[in-house]
């Protein structure tokens, strides 16, 4: 591997080969998401403890402190709305001048193995790695499912990371899942776990992120169940607690406690 593509993947997973990065990037098919309206005001309190942020150039640019940003996952791909057709139509939206200019660690984009246009997004992550690799940008792929939540279980996890690695992947965001080590023993790169929709309990998100770490994530790519929750920050130090510290799901429990507690 290149030096530079080294470097920036050293950038976002951590020496002890795990990472924590902060999905920002829901605006670019869902508009001002619920607590989502000002990413800046969000994140302010959140940002100095994430590895990495995964945020569209509109976003940074407008939003981020070029002095005080994590490493950048630079979301490219996109094209549809939550109101539109189809989400799986997507394309590249972003170039790789446009990558190099905002000094990005890595580039992401989403590919929906299975949908309609399957052959759209997996050539699009073709493309994108072939440009990549001229510049040493790292790619990573998400999983993407649309609207359709039923096919997150292991066997399509696991065919959809496989593909995503097979086309250059240097990292997979996917969902966790029940059997989750059956995704990630066919994935030959790094797996961080996505979050997806808000659980009911904090409970629910340091069970799922422990089983996940368990079972050979090297990290998760959290968004919506950290800054919609009411105790963000409490939230992002238990999880970093199971990432970083390999805290149990009761100790995340009681680093949440304390901190929900002194924010009280």
């Amino acid at each position: 591997m290149d030096w530079g593509m080294e470097n920036r993947l050293a950038r976002l997973i951590q020496s002890d080969g795990h990472c924590m990065f902060l999905p920002i990037d829901h605006g670019y098919f869902q508009g001002p998401t619920s607590r989502l309206e000002k990413p800046g005001d969000t994140i302010r309190p959140l940002v100095s403890m994430a590895d990495g942020l995964f945020v569209t150039r509109g976003v940074l640019r407008a939003c981020v402190d070029s002095r005080k940003s994590p490493p950048v996952i630079l979301r490219v791909s996109g094209g549809t709305s939550i109101i539109g057709k189809d989400l799986s139509h997507e394309s590249l939206i972003t170039s790789i001048r446009e990558a190099i200019r905002l000094n990005v660690a890595a580039v992401g984009i989403s590919i929906f193995v299975g949908s309609e246009y399957e052959y759209d997004s997996l050539l699009n992550l073709g493309k994108l790695v072939d440009e990549c690799e001229d510049y040493g940008i790292p790619v990573m792929a998400v999983t993407a499912v649309g609207k359709e939540l039923e096919k997150r279980d292991a066997r399509y996890l696991a065919l959809s990371c496989r593909i995503a690695a097979e086309f250059g992947a240097k990292v997979v965001k996917t969902y966790w899942c029940e059997n989750f080590d059956k995704v990630t023993n066919g994935c030959p790169v790094p797996v961080v776990i996505a979050g997806g929709p808000k659980c009911e309990t904090e409970r629910e998100v340091f069970e799922f992120v422990h089983d996940g770490m368990q079972k050979g994530a090297i990290g998760v790519n959290l968004g919506r169940n950290i800054w919609q929750h009411e105790y963000p920050v409490a939230m992002m130090k238990a999880l970093r607690a199971i990432i970083h510290k390999k805290a149990t799901v009761q100790d995340a429990q009681e680093i949440f406690g304390k901190e929900k507690a002194k924010k009280n």
